[in-house]
């Protein structure tokens, strides 16, 4: 049976909104399961829900098997795989409790150590990117919060949130600044000068309203003397791990690639005669290496099915559109496909404001203040969770929600609000 051009452009179309709303449901589902850490009834968790929504759509056509590979960040998988080669070196060196205990000595009260903790987080954020922060920093805070046996939850929430707010005054902060920071010409003091100010003030935003919404955890009581750590230090390989670490800040500063710099720090600590290879790989998170590479497929099936261009038609922006305009809907349509993907859509629209550098300045900042809205805003909120899981301390969506939206609103009002008057 033959069918006209208009028969056959009729049943292409019917198939494209087949396709997209198919997607659209099994991404959902996908990130509902995310969300709640496990689909119910299901012996699940964040990388189990992620490979099932992986094989929904490979089994619906929403994803082609031999194009698995071109959705995958492997810039991003090699920095996670080289930072737990890091951590592993570190927690076995005994850095871990040896930070601990020198922070706690610092911090004699929970409301010190929960401002010592924001200022160090967002400080070196700033400098680095922040994932690499959250990835160093939970192990960290686990251990601190373990040993004092305080409650976690609102120390984790202030890693996760202050990673983001710090690493919204620098070009190296974070993935979508280095985008912005390629696209725009910003010289790098520039864009620090510009928003430094706004990550100052939400840091402080955030001590502000930890300590209002867990009262009972930040009173004025001074720690208890810590327990003397039964771990044995070695000196070599803490000086060993240290003279790595420095070598690599040293780099990022340099301009070298964060993956590739990462990647050969791991590779010179993997070189050693006093600790074997198996002890090294038994602290690695395994689990979190699947998360990302199935959310990464499933995000990406979004922007391969046209639905992401779609999302941005939706918010629909002009030259004319002003700091308040857009700055909202660069939030709105982060936490919808994530802020790189928002920031590389939105990238041709900046470009044509009436005041483009003030557009940019208000990119990377919604972009990025967006992520702390909830769990599942940024990277660095997912790494927090999905680490702080493995030791058995569970970051609801709604806990971190309650923090993370008040957080966000306060913060992005007040950067937008500088931006409207020093900046656009």
């Amino acid at each position: 049976m033959l069918y006209s051009v208009e028969q056959v452009s009729i049943i292409t179309h019917g198939l494209r909104i087949v396709n997209t709303w198919l997607t659209i449901a099994i991404v959902t589902l996908t990130y509902i399961g995310i969300a709640l850490g496990r689909f119910p009834r299901l012996k699940t968790n964040r990388a189990t829900v992620a490979l099932i929504g992986v094989g929904l759509l490979l089994i619906s056509g929403q994803v082609h098997f031999e194009e698995i590979g071109d959705y995958l960040d492997l810039d991003t998988l090699v920095l996670l795989f080289s930072m737990m080669v890091i951590n592993a070196n570190l927690r076995i060196a005994g850095f871990f409790t040896l930070a601990g205990s020198t922070l706690l000595r610092l911090a004699r009260t929970p409301r010190l150590l929960l401002a010592l903790e924001i200022a160090l987080v967002g400080v070196l954020s700033a400098l680095f990117l922040n994932d690499t922060i959250c990835l160093m920093f939970t192990p960290l805070v686990l251990e601190l919060t373990t040993a004092t046996r305080r409650n976690p939850l609102p120390y984790l929430i202030a890693l996760a949130t202050a990673s983001n707010l710090g690493s919204v005054a620098t070009l190296t902060g974070n993935p979508q600044n280095m985008i912005i920071g390629i696209a725009s010409g910003i010289p790098y003091i520039e864009f620090t000068l510009a928003l430094l100010p706004v990550a100052l003030a939400g840091m402080v935003i955030i001590w502000v309203v930890l300590v209002w919404l867990y009262r009972y955890e930040f009173t004025r009581e001074t720690f208890p003397p810590l327990p003397q750590p039964e771990q044995t230090f070695s000196r070599w390989s803490l000086t060993k791990n240290l003279i790595v670490i420095a070598a690599l800040l040293a780099a990022f500063l340099a301009g070298v690639p964060v993956a590739l710099a990462t990647f050969l720090a791991a590779c010179a600590l993997l070189i050693t005669r006093r600790v074997q290879p198996q002890m090294v790989f038994a602290e690695f998170d395994w689990g979190l290496l699947v998360f990302f590479s199935g959310l990464f497929i499933v995000s990406g099936s979004l922007e391969r099915n046209g639905i992401t261009r779609q999302l941005f038609e939706i918010v629909h922006l002009t030259r004319q559109t002003g700091v308040w305009e857009f700055s909202i809907g660069t939030a709105v349509l982060s936490n919808l496909v994530s802020n790189v993907p928002a920031v590389l859509l939105l990238k041709p629209v900046t470009a044509e404001l009436a005041n483009p550098r003030a557009g940019w300045l208000a990119l990377a900042l919604a972009s990025t203040l967006a992520g702390n809205f909830t769990l599942l805003g940024s990277v660095a909120n997912l790494i927090v969770a999905e680490i702080a899981s493995r030791w058995r301390v569970e970051i609801s969506f709604w806990e971190y929600l309650r923090a993370g939206a008040i957080i966000t609103i306060l913060s992005l009002v007040l950067g937008i609000l500088w931006i409207q008057v020093f900046i656009w």
